[in-house]
């Protein structure tokens, strides 16, 4: 059990020095092949439909008050409920004390760019959104709930957070078309006094900025004086340009690609009226002005984060050849990065990260958003801020130095859960030191909560398990035989 999760975790382990000095040979004999890469990218789909169904979902809401007879729903309910009730008319905020709504958190999407599945609508979203919620939980100790609306309109939506804001401590949208995400962020900041996070956008840049910061100290150099490249120009790298620059990256150090190529100040067809953000950004990054294509955005730069398209063969092998000394590559796609990692390395890249576990240093939003929303939470914080980016992105950072990095290890894995506890804490006491925080706990009063709210996330988990009261899964032999039972042509790759 999770009483000792200090003691149990599993160990840091460093790749041995025995594996430099494997042949070439050897590596590749390793290596697997696209297709069986691709194969194994399946096997998770196929899993998929059978177990949500054998579930039935994956949440579930259960009473957290003890319950001894009958007769303790004359407190939790009528007549005893009206006296917290009217507690709460006298002053609104002691529904953070009377209610979980100190705990509470909507996940909100329109189902408008659902993973890589674009607009598939808010029903067919609502799978990912549940599955959000488990991370906020199992991750963070987080009650987050899933709300999808049927509603395509920016104003509709801020409307609807505005209008739910009374149940939750905080809003995460998820999963929201660009440009709208942009508008629907700043808007909702501004009307909110609850903290609103859009998960593909700073998400994602937090974890990119804690990978990036210990990749530069491996190739030791200064990031603030390196040139970094961001290949797309979605809402995940839009707002890490945002964060890198808030960070102390210079702006003009900065140059972004989209799929007409590099931005560059003045280009004729990114006006502000179809893309603010985009051409805010196209008039403050790329400070030399530098015009061509992707490949033209490799030459001599730094650092390279792709946030594109899947792969492989997006970004070439001869690109990164051009880039500057121990060049960093940052390959976000998936489920198939813009290259393979070990292709990136023969080209001469110093350190690779990309979006999948199978491979090392995984850029993983779940290292951030569990962590930075118990924290903002357990000060009942009125907003948060690209601030708290960086501190979340700092604090990632120092967690994996402290444990010790390698080029093949630059940021924390989801399994060491320690780590979530001191987001928590970065994040709860930049809110306080920004004068957004509700209520001010001492540094050791929250690093203990967030403990105490993960271990129980996890602990309860396990309890229901061993209970049976989550039921055991069928073996996945089982439940894939049953699915290429159901569909034969399909799974033998028939027309």
């Amino acid at each position: 059990m999770l009483a000792n999760a200090r003691n149990c975790t599993v160990p840091f382990k460093t790749l041995t020095a025995g594996a430099t000095f494997m042949s070439k040979q050897k590596l590749q004999e390793h290596r697997p092949t696209a297709a069986e890469l691709l194969e194994k990218a399946k096997k998770p789909s196929l899993l998929s439909p059978p177990l949500h169904k054998f579930y039935g979902g994956k949440l579930q809401v259960m009473p957290k008050c003890s319950i001894t007879s009958y007769q303790d729903f004359a407190i939790w309910y009528t007549p005893g409920v009206a006296a917290a009730c009217k507690e709460i008319q006298a002053k609104p905020d002691m529904s953070f004390e009377l209610t979980n709504r100190w705990n509470f958190v909507a996940i909100v999407t329109d189902g408008t760019r659902v993973l890589g599945l674009g607009n598939i609508g808010p029903e067919a979203g609502l799978p990912v959104m549940e599955g959000k919620s488990i991370l906020f939980k199992y991750l963070g100790g987080v009650d987050a709930f899933p709300l999808c609306l049927k509603t395509r309109d920016p104003e509709d939506i801020l409307r609807t957070l505005e209008m739910i804001q009374p149940s939750f401590g905080g809003i995460n949208l998820e999963d929201i078309e660009k440009p709208k995400c942009f508008y629907i962020l700043e808007e909702a900041r501004k009307r909110l006094n609850i903290p609103v996070w859009h998960d593909d956008q700073q998400g994602t840049a937090t974890v990119i900025l804690a990978g990036l910061i210990n990749a530069f100290k491996l190739v030791g150099k200064d990031p603030k004086d390196s040139l970094i490249t961001l290949v797309g120009a979605g809402a995940s790298n839009t707002r890490t340009a945002y964060v890198l620059m808030k960070w102390g990256i210079k702006p003009g150090n900065i140059m972004m690609v989209d799929t007409k190529g590099l931005i560059y100040p003045g280009r004729e067809d990114i006006k502000e009226e179809d893309d603010r953000w985009k051409y805010e950004l196209s008039r403050v990054t790329n400070a030399e002005g530098r015009r061509g294509d992707m490949a033209d955005a490799f030459k001599s730069v730094d650092a390279v984060v792709a946030a594109a398209k899947p792969g492989p063969d997006v970004i070439k092998k001869e690109w990164i050849g051009t880039m500057a000394k121990d060049p960093i590559l940052f390959a976000c796609a998936n489920p198939v990065p813009e290259i393979w990692p070990w292709e990136a390395e023969e080209a001469g890249a110093k350190i690779v990260a990309t979006g999948r576990s199978d491979f090392p240093n995984q850029v993983n939003n779940s290292l951030g958003f569990p962590g930075i929303f118990r924290g903002v939470l357990d000060v009942r914080a009125t907003t948060v801020t690209d601030d708290m980016c960086v501190a979340a992105a700092n604090e990632l950072a120092r967690f994996a130095e402290d444990r010790g990095i390698t080029e093949k290890d630059i940021t924390p894995r989801m399994d060491e859960w320690e780590v979530y506890p001191r987001v928590a804490v970065a994040c709860a006491l930049k809110s306080i030191d920004q004068g957004v925080a509700r209520i001010k706990p001492s540094k050791q009063e929250l690093y203990d909560k967030a403990v105490h709210m993960i271990k129980c996330a996890r602990e309860s988990t396990e309890l229901l398990m061993k209970a049976n009261e989550i039921k055991h899964r069928p073996s996945e032999r089982t439940l894939l035989r049953e699915e290429k039972a159901k569909f034969p042509v399909h799974m033998h790759g028939g027309g």
